[in-house]
């Protein structure tokens, strides 16, 4: 089985489905969940990048299935590796195939870059910003970029501020804050909306 790494979040996210599809995949018992701690907060519930495969095939196939059939079908996704995935063709029922590397190839790549650069440039350390969430070797908050995209900014305008940052830093950044919403009281920063 892959190694979990993503949460559910960021599988939907990936995928281009609405994060209900993984909950309920989540529910029935489809996408296995492993739990990480992080320092003294609640468990994490992280998921393969299988999962984002899933999510996308579901999403795509349009199709009513049974929890059991989906259960399956996830099985025989799980059972290949990343390599494999990409040209695999997976048998949903008798003499029903899914190409998934047709129809999930892309999200699949997109997922393992992701994972890589947010790996590399994604730092969470408490001794910086409080232990927010910045772009490795700067104080830039994952939220700061986004609140910046979000009011107008392109990625060029922020990498023409911060030409030590590579984009794909910025893409996952901007990835990340998404999939990793702001705990708690909002904190008047600069680029949320005033009431």
């Amino acid at each position: 089985m892959a190694v979990a790494a993503l949460t559910p979040r960021e599988v939907a996210e990936l995928a281009g489905t609405p994060k209900r599809v993984v909950e309920k995949a989540i529910e029935e018992r489809v996408l296995p969940v492993r739990s990480s701690r992080r320092g003294a907060g609640n468990g994490r519930r992280l998921l393969s990048t299988h999962a984002v495969v899933y999510a996308t095939l579901v999403s795509k196939l349009d199709l009513k299935l049974s929890a059991a059939l989906k259960r399956r079908f996830y099985g025989r996704i799980a059972a290949l590796k990343p390599a494999e995935l990409k040209r695999a063709k997976v048998e949903l029922v008798q003499a029903v195939e899914v190409d998934v590397g047709r129809l999930a190839g892309d999200v699949l790549d997109r997922a393992e870059r992701y994972l890589a650069v947010r790996d590399a440039w994604i730092q969470l350390d408490r001794r910086i910003m409080g232990g927010t969430p910045v772009i490795r070797g700067t104080r830039m908050t994952v939220y700061s970029v986004l609140g910046r995209v979000e009011h107008g900014d392109t990625v060029a305008d922020i990498l023409s501020d911060n030409p030590d940052v590579e984009r794909e830093a910025v893409e996952a950044a901007i990835t990340y804050a998404r999939t990793h919403p702001a705990m708690g009281r909002p904190t008047g920063r600069p680029w949320s909306e005033a009431a």
